[in-house]
């Protein structure tokens, strides 16, 4: 008969003890647990004895780690700073494009406000164009006006 999807591992299935079993010392658990269990305590205990009586002993190190003790410079190491130590007056240095950034933006508020006070050459011909214009427009202006009054002279003779 099929078993479904999933099949069973070759080991068994698990069985868990209940917490009855636990507390009368009758669970079903491999007695070489409670073994590593207290090897693993021992060890810890003369592992933190071991630090507290040589700090030069470091962690294992696996491979050729302990062997070369060359840093790699690609490794980026975070420096973590403390609310407490970090110097507020001191000037991060900005980057070569955030500097060229900056620089763009001053060199165009100063063309603008030179633009503004009419001292550039586009400045220049700006207002000499609009000048031209207002001229001409008033020139127009005026020509309407002469026409209209030719006209309303027209009017008042043909009424005589």
């Amino acid at each position: 008969m099929g078993r479904g999807k999933f099949k069973g591992k070759p080991t068994g299935r698990r069985q868990f003890s209940t917490p009855e079993e636990m507390l009368a010392g009758t669970s079903a658990r491999p007695r070489t647990f409670k073994r590593e269990e207290a090897e693993a305590e021992e060890n810890e205990r003369s592992e933190e004895e071991s630090e507290e009586e040589s700090d030069e002993e470091s962690e294992k190190k696996k491979g050729t780690q302990g062997v070369i003790e060359i840093e790699n410079p690609n490794m980026v190491k975070q420096k973590n700073l403390k609310a407490r130590d970090i110097d507020i007056e001191k000037t991060t240095e900005l980057s070569r494009r955030e500097r060229e950034e900056i620089e763009k933006q001053k060199s165009h508020e100063r063309y603008m406000k030179l633009q503004e006070q009419g001292k550039t050459e586009q400045a220049r011909k700006d207002l000499e164009r609009l000048a031209l214009i207002r001229q001409q427009r008033a020139d127009a202006a005026k020509k309407r006006d002469e026409e209209k009054a030719a006209r309303e002279q027209k009017k008042v003779e043909a009424r005589k």
